[in-house]
């Protein structure tokens, strides 16, 4: 699966801020820019998308920034990625040349499509910013 730089930036940065919605504190643009190799502007326009869908709110001020808008466990992976490349759920395609061999791959490609979404859809921010934890408090350094 490929996905976008900006599709990437916009789960890494939402899996961060479902690691800390428990503290009800916003998180700065530059600390979540910082943290993750993010370009500041970037990730400020994919945020304000964010925002525009319902995902995020954030708060202006010396203490202000970003947080989950629903907790973590009501937003899929799925919802990041239709926000910010759109909603592309269209029929697979057309075929170029409608031959049983283009037909069985154009099927095969659908169901492709369809368990991405399923897997996609499953994935919630909750679980994510689990597994990640679970990740980092496995790493250890000599």
């Amino acid at each position: 699966m490929n996905i976008s730089a900006k599709t990437e930036y916009a789960c890494v940065a939402m899996i961060e801020l479902a690691a800390l919605y428990e503290s009800g504190e916003p998180v700065r643009v530059r600390e979540l820019a910082a943290t993750h190799g993010i370009p500041v502007n970037f990730l400020t326009q994919i945020l304000l998308q964010l925002k525009g869908a319902g995902m995020v709110q954030s708060t202006r001020g010396s203490t202000g920034g970003y947080r989950l808008a629903r907790d973590p466990s009501e937003i899929s992976i799925y919802d990041i990625h239709r926000v910010i490349e759109g909603d592309n759920d269209q029929p697979c395609g057309a075929l170029q040349k409608p031959t049983p061999a283009a037909a069985a791959l154009k099927s095969l490609c659908c169901e492709a499509a369809a368990a991405q979404r399923e897997i996609l859809s499953s994935a919630t921010l909750a679980d994510m910013a689990e597994k990640a934890g679970s990740t980092v408090e496995d790493m250890f350094y000599i």
